[in-house]
């Protein structure tokens, strides 16, 4: 579930408590977190170097070491990175012991954890070994300047699937979920399953602005804690207690009165007001003609 703003808002919370430390001891307690390595081979890559910058591209948290090292970290569903738990948490998939900071600074300790056991870590070496890794997985992010109106129609052109899953692919938009999909395409009016490529410049307009609102929002309330998310001291992030339509289903909408309904788009469960965001023809069309077929047909 973390998507940008979740891990941003772990980023800015655990940059001051790692940068400039060195990780003096990596226990990796799940073969899965550091394949396609052996744990004990990340671990020896990684300890005894220290911390340079914590960074972030899209979902993923970016481990920048001495000697040009780097770790990619995906905290995918359910992962938290908390630090000095007590007790250690269940599901704790990593621990890792960070040295002192200055003669009078106390070691920290951070956990790692992960009930569905979906999170990784992958070791890059040098720069180039980094940038090409994100080459090949992520687009621009909405915030970086150069994602523009015409970038994202350009993206888009001649794209025929809905515009949630659209938004929902890392490779062209980094760092977009399902929680911020469907409140950016609330916000610019656009139903989820207009598809993309057909979109008016006014509406890519919208998008593009309306993606780049919700995404500050979630950062501005640190995260929105649905199931797992946690920041860093085991707090919930609380832009949930904001969200405009989505988990709304069957409330009424905050800004037309109409009730906020619930349908699956690209595999997820999606949130609409379809009043405010009208559904595109060619779907409505295909709706009524499946509603006017005989039950033993369907």
């Amino acid at each position: 579930m973390p998507e940008l703003p979740e891990v941003e808002t772990i980023r800015r919370q655990l940059a001051p408590l790692v940068e400039g430390r060195r990780l003096e001891r990596v226990e990796i307690l799940d073969a899965r977190w550091s394949r396609p390595l052996a744990p004990r081979e990340l671990a020896d890559a990684l300890q005894g170097r220290r911390v340079e910058e914590l960074g972030r591209r899209g979902k993923y948290l970016v481990w920048s070491l001495e000697d040009d090292v780097h770790l990619a970290q995906h905290l995918r569903m359910t992962g938290a990175v908390l630090a000095d738990p007590n007790p250690e948490p269940p599901h704790t998939r990593v621990r890792i012991r960070l040295g002192r900071l200055g003669r009078s600074g106390a070691e920290r300790r951070l956990a790692i954890a992960d009930p569905r056991r979906f999170g990784t870590g992958e070791l890059l070496l040098g720069t180039e070994a980094l940038e090409e890794f994100f080459a090949s997985r992520l687009g621009l992010e909405p915030l970086d300047e150069l994602f523009t109106a015409e970038h994202l129609r350009g993206l888009a052109r001649g794209r025929t699937a809905p515009i949630k899953a659209f938004l929902l692919d890392q490779r062209r938009i980094a760092g977009v979920g399902n929680i911020y999909a469907d409140e950016a395409l609330f916000r610019a009016g656009i139903h989820p399953l207009r598809p993309a490529g057909r979109l008016s410049i006014e509406q890519y307009v919208r998008l593009r602005e309306s993606t780049i609102a919700a995404l500050q929002a979630g950062i501005d309330a640190r995260g929105a804690t649905i199931d797992d998310f946690r920041h860093v001291d085991g707090v919930r992030g609380s832009f949930q207690n904001q969200f405009l339509v989505h988990r709304r289903e069957g409330e009424p909408c905050g800004r037309c009165g109409a009730t906020i309904v619930k349908m699956v788009v690209a595999g997820r469960g999606t949130y609409v007001c379809e009043t405010c965001q009208p559904r595109p023809r060619t779907s409505r069309a295909r709706q009524n003609a499946r509603s006017r077929r005989p039950p033993a047909a369907r």
